[in-house]
């Protein structure tokens, strides 16, 4: 496995390579994007994954200085995974504009409605943080397929969203959540749980299941609004501080109707200083 750093290094090193599948990362691996490499390496021989903190998609009062940057014990895991290069630029690499501290990006991804609600609400700019490093990235490694998790649903409609606008020649594999025995989605952010934290954690999978069995077992004129609320409030009494949980389409991230087939149930809240979101998308 290969461990490269610059742009110009990187695209001698996959001259003649084809198919290329890519999964685009921050580090601080955890099973779930190990996940990520071997369904990647189902579609390709050659497997790249990056590790790049990106600024542009923190805001001004987030994590950025504190995320774990753990590259060595991360290319371990990556190597026995079976990748095939490691993409760890510097942010000068990634922004040439950069001058130590302004990253000087003036151009950047105009985002469709979906990224200014969920997520996008309560953070504001992170989406284009997002799509334009992802967008970057592609124009980089060039792969025929990129892989991305199912726990950034948002996230993941809006890469969709991204190849198809600008016709990006990639095909976008979807891989399921991964979790931990509890129900817990795996996240770099679970990290910062205490142990006690941890252990209550949970619960923010288990209020999802239960809203889910809610929709699939109710009448037709559900009361979207009021489940919401309901669910928030469970989670409330539960010490969480809820930013949303929301039903919507699968497919477009609008409001879901009755008559809706592809469904997606979504929350966001704080357990102690640690932000977690969740998902779980399923068919009537």
């Amino acid at each position: 496995m290969q461990i490269i750093h610059t742009v110009k290094q990187l695209r001698l090193a996959l001259q003649g390579q084809s198919p290329i599948a890519f999964v685009p990362t921050m580090g601080n691996l955890h099973a779930g994007h190990l996940d990520l490499v071997n369904l990647a390496k189902q579609q390709a021989a050659c497997v790249v994954v990056s590790i790049f903190v990106n600024p542009l998609q923190f805001g001004a009062n987030e994590d950025l200085a504190s995320y774990p940057r753990t590259l060595a014990a991360d290319c371990e895991k990556l190597a026995a995974a079976g990748a095939s290069i490691v993409f760890a630029p510097t942010v000068a690499e990634m922004y040439p504009d950069f001058d130590g501290q302004n990253l000087n990006q003036s151009l950047t991804v105009q985002l469709p409605a979906m990224a200014n609600d969920l997520c996008g609400a309560s953070r504001p700019g992170h989406f284009a943080g997002v799509a334009t490093v992802v967008l970057k990235l592609f124009n980089i490694v060039q792969p025929q397929v990129a892989v991305f998790g199912k726990k950034d649903f948002q996230q993941l409609l809006i890469i969709k969203e991204l190849v198809k606008q600008f016709n990006l020649p990639i095909q976008i594999i979807a891989a399921d959540t991964a979790r931990e025995a509890s129900g817990l989605a795996m996240s770099s952010r679970n990290g910062y749980l205490s142990s006690a934290e941890k252990v209550q954690a949970n619960q923010l999978h288990a209020t999802l299941q239960t809203l889910v069995e809610q929709i699939k077992l109710g009448p037709k004129d559900l009361d979207f609004s009021a489940l919401e609320k309901q669910a928030a409030h469970t989670l409330q009494t539960q010490g969480w501080q809820v930013d949303y949980v929301a039903i919507r389409s699968a497919t477009s991230l609008k409001a879901a109707s009755a008559q809706e087939q592809e469904w997606v149930v979504l929350a966001a809240a704080k357990l102690g200083a640690t932000r977690l979101i969740d998902n779980i998308s399923f068919k009537l």
